[in-house]
């Protein structure tokens, strides 16, 4: 494994960012910034993160470098103080007031940096009745009406893994909040807090069913809508072989190719007829379960019927599309998906594979002129112990 040296090309090369080291849209959202040219540096405490894999292939940590400090020892917050002076952007994902109490709060960080862009991401926020509640991604969705949207209404609503609170309703947001704070930086001399809430992104990122909802154009239950599965052209079946073919025709044209491809002309009037849906949705079940997944998407191929064929992760790489565009790449070894967007004047990559915890203090520590980071720590101070670092 090769450890990032000093910024890599992209859009965001020569910004410096401190990420204070968590789990989950924290690292998620560093790694962002990092693949757009950023060099980012981690603050890895010792021991490592609670529910971290194997560092060597956390690729959320590529592209980035790392060094250990521990905040609990009495010199730790003035390492960090040191990197936050020399840093455009730090981010951190503890609960409300645990940062102020280990000495790297805002308030310590703009006496050192004004400019500094403080970005902090939580789940719940930093103010509210359960702003100082742990939580996980499920629960910060379920509140936010998103997670009661997804799923079969006979069934307890899906899990869409993490992605849609961790890293679209977090982590996404703080890197736009953390880069409009930056912008702001730029050009006026004076850094900000930007509180990034895991609850207020989800919560944003349903706007347009919102004003569905408002308009009387959305049924506030799961299942019922053009876009939640209630559609029979805009949803999943199953095929022969147990896999699935994904149909998203919503429109006149595309549907008119779609039935005409799968085999049901007839059905063409039932696409504005509710009350034949059900009927349409049996036959079109009944079209797919005749044939397999690689057989329908022969059929489907090349034409604009919006029908695809549903990958798992180890065999999404090799669909041809997704190949010839490079959205997958390989590195040390690894599959993993390639950095976007995509930029035509300063292209972006992956220049290192995941930071080795404290690999990187010799280089960030010249890079960066921080020769506190080389020093040996002090040991922790029994007479003031530090808080402990509570998880998001």
């Amino acid at each position: 494994m090769t450890e990032a040296k000093t910024p890599g090309p992209g859009p965001l090369a020569g910004v410096r960012v401190v990420e204070l080291a968590g789990i989950g849209p924290g690292p998620f959202a560093a790694m962002l910034l990092a693949d757009l040219g950023a060099d980012v540096v981690r603050v890895d405490r010792p021991g490592g993160p609670g529910l971290a894999v194997d560092p060597a292939r956390d690729v959320t940590n590529r592209n980035k470098r790392s060094v250990i400090v521990d905040l609990k020892a009495p010199d730790g917050p003035a390492r960090v103080l040191d990197l936050a002076a020399r840093a455009d952007i730090l981010i951190e994902g503890y609960r409300p007031g645990v940062a102020e109490r280990l000495g790297v709060g805002p308030e310590a960080c703009h006496a050192r940096n004004p400019r500094l862009v403080y970005g902090r991401m939580t789940g719940w926020g930093q103010q509210g009745p359960l702003a100082d509640r742990a939580g996980h991604d499920i629960a910060y969705i379920a509140l936010t009406g998103t997670l009661g949207m997804i799923g079969d209404p006979e069934r307890p609503p899906a899990v869409p893994a993490n992605l849609l609170g961790d890293y679209a309703g977090g982590s996404l947001y703080l890197v736009v909040g953390v880069l409009a704070a930056l912008n702001h930086a730029r050009a006026t001399g004076t850094g900000q807090v930007v509180d990034a809430a895991i609850v207020d992104g989800t919560a944003h990122l349903s706007a347009m069913i919102h004003g569905m909802l408002a308009a009387g154009a959305w049924q506030d239950r799961r299942g019922a809508n053009l876009l939640d599965g209630g559609c029979p052209y805009y949803g999943t079946y199953a095929t022969a072989d147990g896999k699935h073919m994904a149909v998203g025709a919503l429109e006149p044209q595309f549907y008119d190719e779609f039935l005409r491809l799968l085999g049901i002309d007839d059905q063409a009037g039932a696409r504005t007829d509710v009350t034949r849906w059900p009927d349409l949705r049996e036959q079109v079940a009944a079209r797919f379960k005749s044939r397999t997944r690689e057989e329908w998407t022969a059929v489907f191929e090349g034409s604009d019927a919006c029908v695809a064929p549903v990958l798992s992760l180890r065999e999404a790489p090799h669909h041809p599309h997704l190949a010839a565009r490079g959205t997958f790449t390989d590195h040390d070894g690894i599959t993993q998906p390639a950095p976007a967007p995509r930029f035509s004047a300063t292209p972006v990559g992956i220049r290192s594979g995941p930071a080795r915890p404290g690999a990187g203090t010799a280089e960030v520590a010249r890079d960066w002129d921080v020769p506190r980071l080389l020093r040996p720590q002090a040991p922790d101070d029994p007479q003031h112990p530090q808080p402990p670092r509570n998880p998001q």
